[in-house]
């Protein structure tokens, strides 16, 4: 067991088909009804504005999903994404595209694609990031298999406490498609991304304590909808999460590590206005 630390989530953002924004998350993640015009939209994908109109077509799925993620949460907490290090976290990254690669393999390896390769290495979003938002600062990208956001938010939350800096933390995961559909159950499009600080500050809105523990724990259950809606996307371990900040009712969590560990979390609404020290 780790000694206990605390982060402050200083900006949040979630990008389901049906979920484009946080706003519209939040309601439904608490079980409110989701809008008409964004209730059935399974074929849509994110269109990050860092991007330019010939990038965002031919990004991947997994490269849309980060940069609307990553550039929504730096927006919501007023911190300069140049000097964000930064936590990317997936699964298994980008299916289709290494579906793709594996067919091409298979039937013609002549025609592999250049610009698919680069698109399937693991930290091609986070390099995607780097470039369009300027960010010189350090990079992880990192997989756990089904606790890849637990292992993403224990690296984030390290990088924070040990840097005493502020750091983004992104996860997403893509659909499983063709032959790899038969063998990997990802369903759907999910990202969640958060900008954590060591710190508080004017935008800070929840205390994050957190720990590891040596210890098996149970599944949080999920009490909505569209949380549930959500939970064949291989980054369905960020939900508990992303459902307790929906919530914004202080929350006992315990993320799955691995067999045998698991991260610890407290989750406390924080009011940074009702600490004056703290927003000087």
């Amino acid at each position: 067991m780790t000694t206990p630390r605390t982060v402050y989530i200083d900006g949040v953002a979630l990008w389901a088909p049906a979920l484009p924004d946080w706003p519209t998350a939040r309601a439904a993640l608490r079980g409110d009804a989701m809008p008409a015009a964004t209730a059935a939209a399974p074929g849509r994908r994110p269109a990050p504005a860092l991007l330019a109109a010939n990038e965002r077509r031919r990004a991947p799925d997994s490269v849309a999903l980060a940069l609307e993620v990553a550039s929504a949460a730096v927006a919501d907490s007023g911190h300069d994404a140049k000097a964000l290090a930064s936590v990317f976290t997936s699964a298994h990254g980008d299916l289709p595209i290494i579906d793709a690669l594996c067919t091409t393999l298979a039937s013609d390896p002549l025609l592999l694609s250049p610009t698919r390769f680069h698109h399937s290495v693991h930290n091609a979003a986070s390099g995607y990031w780097a470039i369009a938002s300027g960010s010189q600062a350090a990079s992880t990208a990192l997989a756990a298999f089904d606790h890849s956001f637990a292992a993403g938010l224990l690296e984030a939350a390290s990088l924070c406490a040990t840097d005493d800096a502020p750091v983004l933390l992104v996860a997403c995961d893509t659909a499983a498609s063709g032959g790899l559909a038969s063998v990997n159950r990802s369903r759907g499009l999910l990202a969640l991304a958060l900008v954590l600080a060591p710190w508080p500050g004017a935008r800070s809105r929840w205390a994050l304590r957190w720990q590891t523990r040596v210890a098996t724990t149970q599944v949080v259950p999920l009490k909505s909808d569209a949380a549930r809606g959500l939970a064949g996307n291989a980054m369905a371990d960020a939900l508990p999460l992303a459902q307790a900040l929906a919530l914004a009712t202080a929350a006992p969590l315990a993320l799955p590590l691995g067999p045998s560990l698991h991260l610890e979390l407290h989750l406390q609404p924080y009011r940074a206005a009702s600490h004056p020290a703290a927003a000087a």
